[in-house]
């Protein structure tokens, strides 16, 4: 036999691998069934019971995530409803108008409405993972890393929402209020819970970001108080002027829509400044929110007439006519002195002619 005949030889003596599995008895297959069959039984009231408890708490967490923002809905409807059945009465202006209202109930509505359903599906997630046997503490643990991490990172943002969600809350300014806040002044037009809009005096709006607000003035808010100044002539009856001026405020709190804006008399504080040539009178009045101009250009339109009813003249008004002529001035009519007159006077020794020397005259 030669050399390359012996591995055929040995190939040959190994047996060679059966392709086909061996079968599988009956005695096999009744054990393997038996023994699925018993882990099944084991643990279906197991599964059963958790499968169970995860759609109890899906159905529980979804009816009462359902019923708490139709509840919350509900609410903010009957809120703008009671806003709108107000609006254009002295009680709607003592409270706020129908389209602040509205905006500061739907911010607060859909604030909560997210708030609830954050806490609803988040607490029913956690009992779902409970009953799975999984351990929370790891991932409550990473949320909250995660959570730090996000806040550090969008801390402009966080704080401009929660400075939004507060002063909405609190009720600080709302929808036509006429406010200060520092970057920018002007009346509101949109209250948001990140960014408030407002309209300046020159009709440009400001967005101003409600983290940046650090003090708020609002105008509008309470009452305001309509402050008008009068000057007159220092000759002129000041228990006069102050009958008149307070004749004025009892007729305008008489007539509509006046009486409404008014909420208080007209008042004469008195005199601010006197002067050589002028005096000031200073009254004021409590009004309603928002409306102290109107009543300012009004009193002033009033005062005015019924000063010029009564001859009482105001500083800056026509001059006076004199009462007679004064008498001619009898040296209107005369000619001012010349410079000749005098002998003396730099003209006339200019003007006399030069004496010739007494040796050219013999």
């Amino acid at each position: 036999m030669s050399i390359l005949e012996v591995p055929a030889v040995l190939w040959s003596a190994v047996p060679a691998a059966d392709p086909t599995p061996a079968p599988v008895t009956l005695d096999e297959a009744a054990k393997q069934a038996g023994e699925a069959a018993g882990w099944v039984e084991q643990n279906w009231s197991t599964w059963l019971s958790t499968g169970l408890r995860i759609l109890l708490i899906l159905v529980v967490a979804v009816v009462l995530r359902h019923l708490v923002r139709r509840a919350l809905t509900k609410l903010i409807e009957r809120m703008n409803r009671s806003a709108q059945a107000v609006e254009g009465s002295a009680l709607g202006g003592l409270l706020v108008n129908a389209e602040r209202r509205r905006q500061r109930s739907e911010a607060i509505g859909s604030v909560l409405r997210s708030v609830a359903s954050f806490l609803i599906m988040g607490t029913a997630g956690l009992m779902i993972l409970g009953a799975f046997n999984v351990n929370l503490a790891p991932l409550l643990a990473s949320a909250g890393v995660a959570g730090v991490a996000i806040g550090f990172g969008a801390r402009n943002l966080v704080t401009d929402f929660l400075s939004g969600v507060f002063m909405i809350l609190e009720d600080q300014y709302g929808v036509g209020d006429s406010v200060d806040a520092g970057v920018a002044s002007g009346e509101v037009i949109e209250v948001g819970l990140r960014v408030t809009k407002l309209r300046g005096d020159n009709g440009e709006i400001w967005y101003v970001r409600n983290g940046e607000i650090k003090r708020i003035g609002n105008l509008s808010q309470g009452w305001s108080t309509a402050t008008v100044d009068v000057t007159v002539r220092p000759t002129e009856d000041l228990d006069r002027v102050s009958t008149v001026i307070s004749e004025v405020g009892e007729n305008l709190a008489k007539e509509e829509p006046w009486n409404e804006r008014l909420w208080g008399p007209v008042e004469v504080l008195g005199l601010t400044e006197v002067l050589l040539d002028s005096m000031t009178v200073r009254l004021a009045a409590k009004t309603m929110p928002g409306k102290s101009l109107g009543v300012e250009r009004e009193l002033r339109r009033r005062i005015k007439r019924a000063f010029d009813e009564v001859g009482i003249r105001i500083v800056g008004g026509l001059p006076a006519v004199p009462a007679e002529d004064a008498p001619a001035d009898p040296t209107a009519s005369m000619a001012p002195p010349s410079a000749f007159a005098s002998t003396t006077s730099p003209q006339s020794v200019a003007a006399t002619p030069l004496n010739p020397p007494p040796n050219l005259t013999k």
